[in-house]
């Protein structure tokens, strides 16, 4: 009897999930199993928003399994040690999975490997974390597209897969103990954002759905207006795989909002193949340009807390913060202020929003905190971006920052981005003054990149 186990990870759905359907199709009974990798968490520091979404997630998935005849079954421990004890405990054959490039998880990947041609078990694994696999575009003499537009044109031209279809049933194998879902409290000593959304399939659909009935098109014309919140929100539902990345862009059909979508879920494939050639670049610059950061902890700790005296800028660490999310254009200029204007390292910034995004994917937070940082694949490294300018541009009335700065609420118009001009209107306003001049801030940043 040809028996599996579904070993999910970073892919917690049934749409669209090519390892179970191919399971369900291929073999006569299933096990579905995850394994709350401890050491994984202890690495990432066990991040509240992050742990009470894994959990939301697999609460969900073990409900839609269970709709369809089978269990999850959950254990706690080291991921190959759990799935080979499953493997005896059920005298399974296989084991089907989906594919991941993480260092982390290539090196987890390799272990299971070796584990299981001892064992003389297949391993089989499947597509389903990226729309284009990192191997599967490069360019001629290289390994790796460093440049993000030639990687755009060869993506686009890739053939895609059809969406996985959903098993209508599942036939399980004999049940060991399915394990209960350990409380968020046992595995992380923080508390979640107040405001981050909810994690799940379910969650994710509707948001989805949500988006797209509010049209793509509005995205692809505001999805850099700060104040107008067309952000599709689905990147901490695409980071756990509660929604295929694949299965989004079929959904999306053709258009410019469709397009404009399509090309940042291009920009996190690009990531992820730049990080499966380069691991190193999680920690170390992926273009060394010399770069002498500064030190002050007054200067890190002031940005972390939304108390830089820049509003634009204030506004988006507090709003990640409070949802365990920042708006992308934000995400931008927080990045270029921490290491541009105060001239700090980027890997700071990364830890950071490791520790609060709900989509702190590896490949993505350090890929683009590299980029914005100009060691890593921005073709204009010495590229700044004025926190001023850009408040103006993407925030013109100033909505995004009285919603995330109840201090600055009382101040109307686009002169909440320069509270220090208000005049005798400033005193009484409990914020702080700007801790660096852009100017002088400027001016030592390039004399920094000439030396």
């Amino acid at each position: 009897m040809s028996t599996a186990l579904v070993l999910f990870s970073r892919d917690l759905r049934l749409r669209d999930h090519p390892a179970l359907a191919a399971a369900a199709r291929e073999c006569e009974a299933i096990l579905p199993a995850f394994v709350l990798d401890r050491e994984l968490l202890r690495r990432a520091g066990a991040p509240p928003n992050r742990v009470a979404f894994l959990l939301e997630s697999l609460r969900d998935l073990r409900s839609s399994l269970r709709g369809r005849g089978a269990q999850l079954i959950v254990r706690e421990g080291d991921v190959v040690e759990e799935a080979m004890r499953l493997v005896h405990e059920c005298a399974l054959s296989a084991i089907y999975m989906s594919a991941d490039y993480t260092p982390y998880a290539r090196e987890r990947h390799r272990r299971l490997q070796r584990a299981c041609s001892r064992e003389r078990v297949r391993l089989c694994t499947f597509e389903g974390v990226t729309v284009a696999p990192p191997a599967s575009l490069t360019p001629a003499g290289g390994d790796h597209y460093r440049v993000f537009t030639r990687y755009w044109r060869a993506w686009s031209a890739l053939p895609r897969r059809r969406p996985a279809r959903v098993p209508s049933r599942l036939t399980p194998v004999r049940l060991p103990p399915a394990g209960s879902l350990p409380r968020p409290s046992s595995l992380t000593a923080g508390t979640p954002s107040p405001g981050r959304q909810a994690g799940g399939e379910g969650e994710g659909r509707a948001q989805l759905e949500r988006w797209l009935r509010r049209g793509p098109e509005r995205y692809a014309a505001d999805r850099d207006e700060l104040g107008r919140g067309e952000s599709s929100r689905l990147s901490a539902y695409l980071h756990f795989g509660c929604l295929s990345a694949v299965a989004v862009l079929e959904r999306l059909g053709a258009g410019g909002g469709a397009q404009a979508f399509a090309r940042q879920l291009c920009w996190r494939d690009f990531h992820h193949q730049v990080l499966f050639a380069r691991p190193d670049m999680a920690h170390a610059d992926y273009r060394p340009r010399g770069d002498r950061w500064r030190r002050s902890e007054a200067d890190t700790e002031a940005w972390r807390e939304g108390r830089t005296g820049y509003p634009i800028v204030d506004a988006g660490m507090r709003q990640l913060r409070q949802e365990g999310f920042m708006h992308n254009r934000a995400r931008l200029i927080v990045g270029s202020f921490l290491t541009k204007s105060l001239y700090l390292d980027w890997r700071l910034g990364a830890a950071h929003f490791a520790s609060l995004l709900l989509d702190a994917d590896v490949a993505n937070n350090v890929g683009n905190w590299q980029w914005v940082a100009g060691t890593g694949n921005d073709t204009r490294p010495n590229r700044v971006l004025n926190p001023l300018r850009q408040a103006r541009r993407h925030d013109p009335d100033g909505n995004y920052v009285r919603r995330y700065i109840p201090e600055l609420a009382g101040v109307d118009g686009p002169a909440v981005h320069e509270p220090w001009s208000l005049g005798s209107a400033r005193r009484g306003l409990a914020y702080p003054e700007p801790i660096v001049a852009l100017e002088s801030a400027a001016h030592a940043f390039h004399a920094r990149r000439r030396r």
